[in-house]
């Protein structure tokens, strides 16, 4: 039944290009709810289990040949760090050079095949990801990276499946758009891929950002190495997998696991690199960006550098706000995937008025939040990714304790006995420049900090100066004044700002991604604009009657 359904979304998409070469209608994918019963919970259930007893050896692929290195790694399960979810290899600088060479060697005939011909591969892929690896997929978000069954069908299900169909949506969209023409001579553009190979190196925390690093350039004609996170091993791989299965050439997209200097090292010492499509640490984003301007003699064109880097994110909070809508939306922000999204919320600013029932609400609320294995779907959140993310945030927790600005209103724990479990955390701060208000922690903690009523232009003014970056960012008010103008005074801090909503959340389509400042170079994502970075247009210019002079009038 499956494969008869396939075939007939494949017969009415070719029925849709031949309609309309320039047009895609789709729609955001539908989540499911994996309420107690349903029939999503239970194949979801089935998936898991079967990952639970086996232990998948990854290759590197270079050009279609699997690679066994030798050099073997383990990604374990974040909520019990004594499961193997998978075994992989690590790719040497050799290997990443032999994939740029191979790479390259295919380019050209990617860069050919018709846009169409490309969009339908990527409409296919997106198809597998609903259907035949759905659940595989899901089960290796929850158990690979310790995401709850719904925060693994909002990843690598609803917004993998988005970031292709939307893609290939405003990619012929994009081909539709039309230059002047006269009656001497007709213009076009020609959207080619970028001259050389593009290097995609992709995050824990969203399987799908992996998906559409790679997959993206690759739908504009480029080809790709992609290095995928040590943490986020085998739904890389599934996610890979179903890219071939859908028809990517072998080389278009080239599959190496590798250590990050190894690899960052090799990209920016080819004279091909036509561009660094990254998504991480600001520190790592910066060392990469040096590399390529210690380089910039040898390549043969500028490459593109496309960044998202994280953020501190913020709720401020107006004392005519709804303070039951902060409450949930606050905790639901900051703790959901333990604060691991680049657009969690981690600072916080409320007046003195409604301090007391939002502090409550959200005690309340963190009494009640079950913090367990991500395959038990009774629970809110789980573990942290590894002993790194375990460690960091566990000082940030001793400094709260020491610290005589902060007070540790609920939570504070953590234990890495059996997994990386940190338990959801609220602090006060009497200073609103601790350090803790400014830093990025990548963990379950918000910090507070108390503003007087009628100092709150103040208050405005400390959101904007205390963190160097721009992310996300979330405005509660009832006062239609006060949204015009602290939305205009505070437009920098943030690439995505929300008004009485949470600070994450963002569709594909409906909230295109990425912030300024420290936090990234704001290549909107799940846009157009996105689109705009892979490509490199010719302007042709075809005249049609000879040039009959070369003097102009005013010479007589």
């Amino acid at each position: 039944m499956l494969r008869v359904c396939q075939n007939q979304i494949k017969v009415n998409f070719k029925r849709l290009l031949i309609r309309s070469q320039s047009t895609l209608s789709v729609v955001n994918e539908p989540c499911k709810t994996f309420a107690k019963g349903s029939p999503e919970r239970d194949l979801a259930q089935k998936a898991i289990d079967k990952l639970q007893s086996t232990c998948e050896e990854i290759p590197c692929v270079v050009g279609g040949e699997e690679v066994l290195t030798g050099d073997v790694r383990y990604q374990v399960s974040p909520y019990n760090h004594q499961h193997k979810v998978c075994k992989y290899h690590y790719a040497d600088k050799a290997l990443v050079n032999k994939a740029i060479n191979c790479a390259l060697s295919v380019r050209q005939e990617w860069e050919r095949k018709p846009l169409a011909d490309r969009v339908q591969i990527l409409m296919k892929a997106a198809d597998l990801v609903c259907t035949s690896y759905r659940y595989d997929l899901m089960a290796a978000t929850m158990v690979g990276q310790g995401k709850t069954v719904i925060q693994a069908e909002i990843d690598v299900i609803a917004e993998l499946a988005d970031f292709y169909r939307f893609n290939c949506k405003y990619a012929m969209e994009l081909s539709n758009y039309e230059l002047i023409s006269t009656k001497d001579s007709t213009n076009s553009l020609d959207y080619r891929g970028l001259e050389g190979f593009v290097a995609a190196i992709s995050p824990f925390n969203f399987s799908a950002i992996g998906g559409n690093l790679s997959a993206t350039p690759a739908l504009m004609g480029n080809v790709v190495l992609w290095k995928p996170s040590d943490t986020a091993m085998l739904s890389s791989w599934l996610i890979f997998k179903l890219l071939r299965e859908s028809g990517i050439p072998e080389g278009v997209i080239n599959f190496l696991p590798t250590d990050g200097p190894v690899f960052g090292d090799a990209i920016t010492s080819s004279a091909d690199l036509a561009a660094i499509n990254f998504t991480g640490s600001a520190k790592t984003f910066r060392h990469l960006w040096k590399q390529v301007g210690n380089n910039l003699d040898t390549y043969k064109s500028f490459p593109r550098l496309v960044g998202e880097c994280g953020g501190k994110n913020y709720h401020l909070v107006h004392p005519s706000a709804d303070a039951q809508s902060v409450i949930n939306g606050s905790m639901r922000s900051a703790y959901e995937y333990c604060g691991q999204k680049c657009s969690a919320m981690s600072r916080m600013y409320v007046p003195e008025s409604l301090w007391p029932d939002i502090k409550e609400g959200m005690m309340n609320i963190q009494k009640q939040m079950k913090v367990g294995p991500a395959d038990d779907m009774t629970m809110f959140t789980s573990a942290v990714i590894d002993a790194n993310s375990f460690n960091r945030i566990k000082s940030y927790l001793d400094h709260a304790k020491s610290s005589p600005s902060l007070k540790v209103i609920a939570g504070g724990n953590c234990d890495d006995s059996k997994g990386y479990f940190v338990e959801p955390t609220i602090l006060e701060s009497s200073d609103p420049k601790e350090r803790i208000m400014e830093e990025e922690i990548f963990g379950p903690i918000v910090t507070v900090y108390v503003y007087p009523d009628n100092k709150f232009d103040e208050t405005v003014d400390l959101v904007n100066n205390t963190s160097p970056f721009g992310l996300t960012g979330s405005l509660f008010a009832k006062d239609e004044n006060v949204i015009q103008v602290v939305g205009d005074k505070l437009k920098h801090t943030c690439g995505n700002f929300y008004i009485n909503d949470k600070s994450t959340g963002s569709v594909v389509g409906q909230q295109p991604f990425g912030g300024g400042r420290t936090s990234g170079t704001n290549d909107k994502s799940g846009s157009p604009f996105y689109l705009l970075k892979w490509t490199s247009p010719q302007s042709i210019k075809r005249t049609h009657t000879p040039l009959s002079e070369w003097s102009y009038s005013h010479m007589e």
